[in-house]
């Protein structure tokens, strides 16, 4: 089942299916957020945004409103 990235809870593994390349900033594409790349929910921020992700060994905050954009399929 496909949901948005920003769905997961923390700790949940997830697979990247698709991305909204019209609303990913590119530097989270060159981090590895791409289609068949894992992600991994690890924090919250207190006020719920952003949120934090382990993408491929790499440790990104993401704006929900950006997290929203990339869809997941959980391991």
């Amino acid at each position: 089942m496909e949901i948005c990235s920003s769905e997961l809870k923390i700790g949940e593994v997830a697979t990247i299916t698709s991305v909204n390349l019209d609303e990913i900033p590119l530097k989270l594409l060159e981090m590895g957020c791409l289609p068949g790349n894992s992600i991994t929910l690890i924090q919250i921020a207190p006020l719920g945004d952003p949120l934090y992700f382990n993408v491929n060994d790499s440790h990104v905050a993401i704006r929900i409103e950006t997290a929203r954009e990339i869809t997941v399929t959980k391991i």
